[in-house]
């Protein structure tokens, strides 16, 4: 489900679960587009509006209604924007670095790979983006608790910490929700851009 804040901005997505959830303790309304208008409904009004639906992939069936999956929420309590920031995170880590192991250059799967402190934390090297990268196995072992100039290494690039822009684009990448391209296409453009570093 796609998560708009009380401003009626894309702002996350969130399971089905949660979004059932969040309509029934009634934070949230469901956000329906007809013709060129858009219609917000509540748990009741949802559930009412449900009965119409013939649709089986598209109901949660329960013993005493059907209600009809939605695709779009919005909150009723939160008007503010997430944190422009991205968490420092093994996953995070290597969507950064896009998998690939930045001593070799080989792209490999997440589970093939491992985090490495250019600056070993025993030699007083901090877990922060511009001191971890994505290595192979093999190229960690290489390395192991040696500075870059020690093992004879070098970095593909420079790690440095993720602008938020990238990150929200990416995650909305291959949604085929017709339903979310109004909210979508206003959030990544209206997304503050930041000057590259140098």
């Amino acid at each position: 489900m796609l998560v708009l804040n009380g401003l009626w901005q894309a702002v996350d997505i969130c399971s089905v679960k949660r979004a059932v959830c969040l309509l029934y303790l009634k934070h949230a309304q469901v956000v329906v587009k007809d013709g060129g208008s858009f219609y917000t409904f509540g748990f009741e009004d949802w559930r009412d509006f449900s009965r119409n639906t013939s649709n089986d992939h598209d109901i949660i069936r329960t013993i005493s209604y059907n209600l009809k999956i939605p695709r779009i929420i919005l909150l009723l309590l939160y008007d503010k924007l997430p944190p422009w920031e991205v968490k420092f995170t093994r996953k995070n880590i290597y969507k950064r670095d896009n998998n690939i192991c930045q001593y070799c250059g080989k792209k490999f799967q997440p589970e093939d790979l491992n985090l490495d402190h250019i600056l070993p934390s025993s030699r007083g090297g901090k877990d922060s983006w511009e001191n971890v990268v994505c290595s192979c196995v093999p190229c960690n072992l290489r390395k192991a608790n040696r500075t870059l100039k020690q093992a004879g290494m070098n970095l593909i690039r420079l790690p440095r910490k993720p602008a938020w822009r990238a990150f929200v684009k990416d995650s909305f990448t291959g949604v085929r929700e017709e339903s979310w391209k109004d909210f979508l296409d206003v959030a990544y453009w209206n997304i503050e851009l930041e000057e590259d570093e140098e």
